[in-house]
């Protein structure tokens, strides 16, 4: 019976499957076993023999257990530098089971956006984080949203259909590296390999201040991720070209009107909070957040018109209370924090210490070197007010002030006495459970 005749095989170099990709990674590595022996022909022959064995596997799908060992790569972890995702072309919208969303149609055109505020496209992102979507380019989640890089990023920002990275680009505008903002993407798109060597991912915030890593949300193998990531990527990092949504309010929207000059609730910039910025918005910020229970943040009491940490752990605090975490309670004002600010809306700073707030916006107790002969503070007429209201005022003459006074000493000693305290623990002067207690 005569023996059959292989040809090496080389599969078509324009495949993006994933069996495809195998099978030339296979073929490449067989031919790259090099010669032994100094040459001989017996071990070219045997090279010979080793190639044409491995394409007898390929094509038939089967053979001897060396042909399967070359033909399958040995399973690992997927490198954390190699996004290692290829994608899908442009699609419309599918059911869960890869039917389309309604008439299929023609993908969404590039001017047609949705407005979406920051806070909105990072919650649509978190959505996959926490139900672990696996990767896959042919696969679409129950959103109708194809499961790899770019549909991802199409449905953190509400597209209406599945774009791919030589299309994403057509619904934002180019911004810098300064300029990025939470909910703003960084693109690669390769055109040499553009299915296999491209990647997208949705900025989160930078991971501190020297901007040389940042939060990246991102589809990958194998399933949706959240990493601390090195500016722009992991590989071809000067390649990643950061993008802002045009539907993001303050993005490219030729209807939105831009705000009015003087406009004291219009959101002045995140640039008007670095450090070292002086000017009146930090001074409004800080009288917001004092107001909203954020005074005991400020030693003094009162903001001033230098961006500070007091300002910092302030912001950080109103952020947290709103139940946001990680880069978006990094204590940098953004759009939404200011709004709900402004608007008087969301939840205020909760006190550090039990008892209910008191007058003023005071919140927790501002320390012992606050009611002392001669000084001056806010919180020592918040005090005044609280004894007179719990019927401790005897001995004001004109009224509580904010400078501390004799007769701010007395009435604090009768209210001490009045909880049977005595010595020590009734001079007159507050501490933590005395202020407790007046504002409980």
């Amino acid at each position: 019976m005569p023996m059959p005749g292989f040809e090496e095989y080389e599969p078509a170099g324009d495949c993006v499957c994933r069996g495809c990709a195998q099978r030339r990674r296979a073929l490449a590595r067989a031919r790259a076993i090099p010669l032994r022996d100094g040459g001989h022909p017996a071990a070219r022959g045997a090279r010979r023999a080793l190639v044409l064995a491995t394409a007898a596997g390929v094509v038939l799908g089967g053979g001897s257990a060396t042909a399967m060992a070359l033909t399958t790569p040995a399973p690992g972890p997927v490198s954390q530098d190699d996004p290692g995702s290829p994608q899908g072309a442009r699609t419309p919208l599918h059911g869960p089971k890869g039917g389309p969303v309604g008439k299929p149609g023609a993908p969404a055109q590039p001017g047609a956006v949705r407005r979406i505020d920051r806070a909105t496209i990072v919650n649509r992102a978190k959505l996959w984080l926490d139900a672990k979507v696996p990767y896959s380019m042919s696969e679409y989640w129950t959103d109708g949203y194809r499961q790899d890089c770019s549909g991802y990023v199409s449905m953190v920002w509400n597209l209406g259909t599945n774009e791919w990275t030589g299309s994403l680009d057509k619904f934002a505008t180019k911004i810098t590296k300064d300029e990025l903002l939470p909910g703003d993407m960084l693109l690669f798109h390769n055109p040499a390999d553009p299915n296999n060597g491209s990647h997208v991912v949705i900025f989160g915030g930078w991971v501190d201040e020297t901007h040389t890593h940042y939060v990246a949300y991102e589809q990958t193998r194998p399933n949706t991720r959240k990493l601390a990531t090195p500016y722009g990527y992991w590989s071809n990092a000067a390649k990643y070209v950061p993008y802002r949504f045009n539907g993001v309010p303050g993005g490219i929207l030729p209807d939105a009107p831009g705000p009015k000059p003087g406009d004291a609730k219009a959101f002045p910039g995140v640039d008007k909070f670095a450090p070292g910025a002086t000017n009146d918005h930090v001074a409004q910020l800080g009288r917001m957040l004092i107001d909203r229970g954020g005074y005991r943040f400020y030693p003094k009491g009162v903001a001033d018109r230098t961006w500070s940490d007091h300002d910092k752990l302030a912001t950080a605090a109103f952020q947290r209370a709103q139940g946001w975490s990680g880069a978006e309670a990094d204590g940098i004002p953004g759009a939404h924090t200011w709004r709900l600010l402004v608007d008087k809306q969301g939840k205020n700073i909760p006190p550090s210490v039990a008892g209910a707030p008191g007058p003023g916006g005071v919140r927790a107790f501002p320390g012992a070197s606050v009611f002392r002969p001669g000084q001056s503070h806010e919180a020592i007429l918040a005090l005044g007010r609280q004894l007179v209201k719990k019927g401790f005022g005897t001995f004001y003459t004109s009224g509580p002030g904010p400078v501390w006074s004799e007769a701010d000493r007395r009435n604090v000693e009768a209210f001490q006495r009045a909880q049977g305290w005595t010595g020590a623990s009734a001079n007159g002067y507050p501490g933590p459970e005395t202020w407790r207690r007046l504002f409980a």
